[in-house]
């Protein structure tokens, strides 16, 4: 066996080894979540309530409860940790998150659309408008990214997602400024938040997260040719169009599934990316995968640490996530800063 054979053994072996480490973590994530809040509960009672229920308090804690939000906070992490991975990939850009391509304004506005003109109060209606405005807006950015003669390119998808955000916040402030009811309703959707969240709006998103998770898939490997730079890549057999278009799909099934179910959850696509590339370096095979089971345990932790900081009340996931992320973002940027300089 020559000595890079080894070498690639050795590896793969050692983010095979990561990969299970990542598992466990997100699987202790999961214990958390279930058996910490305003009631403790022992590892033992969250496993005698999820194996064998038997109508105790415990098991309504456990099942009705926490089960929900900690389905739900797997998928967005999944998702939002992916999308952040191909994000980043396809702008080559560090600070890139999925909100770049307009999911979070457009499902904002879309939501603010259902709640002022159609009166639609409950959550499990105005999902669906939330998923529908992502979609939209991540079609307008990508259509105006691609309106060039050079095709769709990290600049101009990131100057047409800028533009588009701008305009919908626009919008959106706009009407909340003028129907407060409707920004009663709204702000609870906004904040982020796993909370209030059933199983039917878990298996409402699940269709396209999964989906999206396997589109990401396909894209990876086109990923790595393309941040050698498009000629290279196009010399090596890819086509630019098609990776782009893939991974622009991918991104506005997960980050838009994601926003819908729970709101926008600020700077989780964001830092889970650069986490996973040090333990996995730039090939976005691994780091895809990576980025998806890092999202979970950020998630998780993140909701759990709400409910104990405001014990017996709640601090909400996207304000627990933007705590965490904004220092992490100021790093970044000096961090990018200073290599440049």
């Amino acid at each position: 066996m020559t000595a890079a054979g080894t070498l690639t053994r050795t590896g793969r072996g050692s983010r095979l080894v990561g990969l299970g480490a990542l598992l466990l973590l997100a699987a202790v994530a999961v214990l958390l979540s279930l058996g910490l809040g305003a009631q403790a509960l022992h590892p033992a009672e969250v496993w005698q309530a999820l194996v064998h229920p038997d109508g105790s308090d415990a098991t309504a804690v456990v099942r009705e409860l926490r089960g929900p939000r900690t389905v739900l906070g797997v998928l967005v992490g999944l998702a939002l940790g992916a999308a952040g991975a191909l994000m980043q990939g396809h702008t080559r850009n560090p600070i890139a998150d999925p909100g770049l391509l307009g999911v979070s304004a457009g499902a904002s506005l879309a939501v603010v659309l259902a709640i002022s003109i159609f009166k639609i109060n409950d959550f499990h209606g105005y999902v669906w408008f939330a998923f529908a405005g992502a979609l939209v807006a991540s079609v307008l950015v990508f259509s105006l990214g691609a309106a060039g003669a050079g095709g769709p390119t990290p600049v101009t998808l990131a100057l047409a997602g800028m533009a588009l955000s701008a305009l919908f916040a626009s919008f959106t402030s706009s009407i909340l400024i003028n129907d407060p009811d409707t920004l009663s309703v709204f702000r609870f959707w906004v904040v982020g938040s796993l909370a209030g969240r059933d199983y039917a709006t878990a298996w409402a998103v699940l269709p396209f997260i999964v989906a999206g998770l396997i589109v990401a898939a396909i894209n990876a490997p086109a990923l790595n040719a393309l941040g050698l730079g498009e000629d290279v890549a196009r010399a090596l057999g890819q086509n630019i169009v098609v990776a782009r278009t893939l991974g622009v799909t991918a991104i506005v099934l997960l980050a838009g599934a994601a926003t819908a179910a729970v709101g926008p959850l600020a700077f989780a696509g964001l830092i889970v990316p650069h986490i996973a590339r040090v333990l996995t370096g730039p090939d976005h095979r691994w780091l895809v995968p990576f980025a998806a089971l890092l999202g979970v345990s950020l998630v998780l932790i993140a909701d759990v640490a709400g409910r104990l900081i405001a014990s017996p009340a709640e601090l909400q996931t996207g304000i627990v996530l933007a705590f965490v992320g904004a220092p992490f973002f100021i790093w970044l940027v000096r961090r990018i800063r200073m290599v440049r300089l």
